[in-house]
């Protein structure tokens, strides 16, 4: 029924004179309420439908949020937000001999609760995060001075917590500064990359994929709270299901034989001003992983996913989704087939986008 109602919109919108009534009255109502920020409100408040499935998705992922604070989970996001702000503490130059007072000990009741969870139902939680978070801890105790008694009442707890680490070393250290890739071969590699839509008839390797993976897991997230998850379908009528979701595939859906889909987890937030991490903190990742396959011989193409709720809904129930996972986008890969042609797709020049101060 949604095929065949997009058919007819393009064919209505293909006959000039309706596309240009289209074109007017659309102008006309864009240019009267989005003149003023009141008179968009209302236009809003009227079509409230129009964003109601984001609104939604934020204000449940902050519930979430605060839900799960107390629920035993893999990995706990606001430990991970507030170690990595005492990272940055400990990173500063010149560094204060005491800092992080405001919220060291809300940082040790995250940790209370993490390690209570380490002890009550080992190994449901990340070994390599409680690690990080310990380390993390006692570096920033090791180093902060002075008899500050909110950091006094904070280290009596952390050593009361009695958590061993099962390794050590997890603390800021000095970054190399000379890369083993030059520029030359990064270029290359970025100028190979193009979007490919045509793939061999050929399984993709779970070991080259979980290998890309890792590579996307080293992009930087706000706060370092990874805030995504990569659906990864190999099975042919899941891929098929899946791919055939979104408008992007019309045409050589039918030939995708892997695909990704990047979900952003709202759950990791507690304020609305945070929403749009997901959006980037995934692309940065999923680039990443992009240019990993590439190396491992192996061909995507990002699929876009608009926000329109007649799909939401359908993928939301296709792969069991909550209603604060937000689809980001969608990324096809495989072997590229030798034969398969891609898009010249000439980009701006330099000029065009770039400025200087």
């Amino acid at each position: 029924m949604l095929n065949k109602l997009k058919r007819i919109a393009k064919n209505l919108l293909a006959i000039t004179w309706i596309r240009r009534i289209y074109e007017t009255v659309n102008r006309t109502f864009l240019e009267l309420f989005g003149s003023s920020r009141v008179l968009t409100h209302f236009f809003y408040f009227v079509s409230f439908i129009t964003f109601n499935r984001e609104q939604s998705a934020v204000l449940r992922g902050r519930r979430n949020y605060y839900r799960n604070k107390h629920r035993d989970r893999t990995t706990h996001v606001e430990l991970r937000r507030n170690i990595h702000r005492l990272e940055k503490g400990l990173i500063m130059r010149p560094r204060r001999d005491v800092f992080a007072r405001d919220y060291i000990t809300e940082t040790i009741e995250f940790y209370e609760e993490a390690v209570r969870q380490c002890q009550m139902a080992p190994g449901t939680m990340e070994q390599s995060e409680m690690d990080w978070a310990h380390d993390v801890l006692t570096e920033y105790f090791n180093v902060a001075v002075g008899k500050d008694p909110v950091v006094h009442s904070a280290r009596k707890r952390f050593e009361e917590t009695g958590y061993q680490a099962d390794s050590t070393g997890k603390i800021p250290y000095v970054k190399k500064q000379l890369s083993d890739v030059d520029y030359a071969e990064f270029e290359s590699l970025v100028m190979q990359r193009r979007s490919v839509r045509w793939f061999e008839d050929k399984a993709v390797p779970r070991e080259l994929v979980d290998k890309a993976l890792l590579l996307g897991r080293q992009a930087p997230t706000a706060c370092n709270r990874l805030p995504y998850e990569f659906r990864v379908f190999d099975d042919p009528e899941m891929v098929r299901t899946v791919s055939s979701i979104p408008f992007g595939t019309a045409g050589y859906g039918h030939n995708i034989p892997a695909i990704a889909v990047v979900v952003g987890k709202l759950e990791s937030y507690f304020s609305p001003r945070d929403r749009h991490a997901i959006y980037v903190d995934s692309s940065l990742a999923a680039m990443q992983f992009i240019l990993g396959l590439e190396t491992l011989g192996l061909s995507s193409s990002v699929i876009n996913w608009p926000d329109f709720e007649p799909l939401e809904r359908k993928m939301q129930k296709t792969l069991g989704l909550d209603l604060t996972d937000r689809v980001v986008m969608l990324i096809a890969f495989g072997y590229a087939h030798p034969e398969g042609m891609v898009p010249y797709s000439q980009k701006k020049e330099l000029d065009t986008f770039r400025r200087y101060n």
